[in-house]
Parts: C-alpha cells; structure tokens; sequence
C-alpha cells in the first residue's frame, strides 16, 4: 500500500499540527512548512516520524508564490506524489478599518488568501496526474453571513474570498478525481487563546462550549476519505452552530 502524502500549512501550532499528527497516527506522510516556529515544527516532525511515516519541516513563506510552488514541487520530488494540501495557515490582527496600514491591508490577502492560490495551482498537475486528490481551505464560521468587521475587516474579506475561490477550483478538478474544499471554524481552543475568553466565548456558542482541535481534525480526516468522494465545493460548519 502506497503512503499517502499531506502538506500542511501552519502544521507546526494550532489546527495544523493537531491535523499533521492525527494524519500520521493514520499513516500519511506529513510535510509542514513555517515562517518562525523551527522548535514547534521539529517537535511535530518528530511525532509525526515516531508513527512510523515521512515527516519533513521546512522553513518557507508562502506568501512568495516562488516559494511556495517550490515547496510543493521539491515534497513531491521527494516523496513521488500528493495527495492532500491543507491550507491551515491563516493569521490575523485587530485592527480599527479606518486605523490600519496598507502594509497590515496587504499582509492579511499576502498570508490568508494568496498561498492557497500558488500552492492549489502548483498541487493540482501533480494530483491530476494521479486522478485524486484532496484540497483543504479553512475559513471563518460566520464568512457566509457577509457581515460588517471593522476590527478585522482585511482578515475577513480573505475568508469570504477563500469560499468563492475552493468553489471555484472545485468545479474546475471535479473531473479528476479532486475535491476542494473548506471548514469554517467558530470558537476552538487551539491554544492560543487566554482560558477566560474561551469561557467568555463558550456562552455564545448555541452548543454551549468551544471546540477542540480534534473536532478539526475529524473534519479534516471526513474530507480526505474516500467516503467524501462526492463531496465538493461544501464549506463544513466547525463551529455549534455559532455563526450560522
């Protein structure tokens, strides 16, 4: 049986390494890239390695669109093939829409919307080549709602459009045996949020507490099955019903 391979975006921390390790421990092979946490990233290769599978971390902006088609090519060079990309990176800030910086404006589409775009069109060849593949884009709970975010305006707008554009790559791949994509998480504890606003949040979750990092992966496992082969263009509501 051949290994299936995954890159994953921001694998090192959060949803992404919780998904890097839950792939593993199913026997993919895991390649993560990141721009600054080296420590974290070497700790999840090293997990990822003592299932037994391939692991790779490499150091890579993939807001470069030359970076980021070079790391797609050099894993398949590598490893023979790909068969999953999952576009876990997403960060943001808060910021007032009439305080923030072009360069805050831009760096939010550079990191949030743009990647999924290089590292998508260099992927699909190689999984077309294959006739399967699964594509992976993680957006917001409340995206679908078009609603005013005047704190993270930018960040926002990347989430929405990160919808229209898994839809879009959706119809185009159908034919080949690929499926793209997205989950819109709501309130997860990832660890990066304070307890006590994670408390706060669970209030306002209709479910009445937040999710956890396995609930992601078990999305994420759901769409890279077989039993989701006819699934495509969904966007899977992560989130209690927060947000809908």
């Amino acid at each position: 049986m051949t290994t299936k391979v995954a890159l994953i975006t921001g694998g090192a921390r959060g949803i992404g390494r919780g998904v890097a390790l839950d792939l593993a421990a199913r026997g993919w092979s895991v390649a993560i890239c990141f721009r600054t946490s080296a420590k974290e990233a070497n700790e999840v290769i090293d997990a990822v390695k003592a299932q037994g599978v391939g692991g790779s971390a490499l150091q890579c902006d993939v807001s470069d669109p030359k970076a980021a088609v070079a790391w797609v090519q050099r894993v398949n060079q590598e490893w023979g093939r790909i068969d999953a990309l999952i576009n876990g990176a997403g960060p943001y800030h808060r910021v007032s829409l009439l305080d923030e910086t072009n360069e805050g404006w831009h760096s939010m589409f550079d990191n949030n919307l743009h990647p999924v775009f290089y590292l998508s069109k260099a992927a699909i060849p190689i999984m077309k080549a294959q006739k399967w593949g699964r594509i992976i884009c993680f957006s917001m709970a409340n995206a679908e709602q078009l609603i005013a975010q005047p704190q993270l305006t930018a960040h926002y707008i990347t989430k929405v459009g990160l919808l229209v554009l898994a839809r879009s790559l959706a119809r185009l791949v159908a034919p080949h045996g690929i499926t793209v994509n997205a989950i819109s998480p709501g309130f997860i504890d990832s660890g990066s949020a304070p307890k006590e606003e994670l408390e706060a949040a669970a209030k306002r979750v209709p479910a009445g507490y937040v999710g956890s990092v396995e609930d992601a992966a078990s999305a994420v496992r759901f769409l890279l099955s077989d039993e989701a082969r006819y699934v495509n263009g969904a966007n899977i509501q992560l989130s209690g019903a927060w947000g809908v």
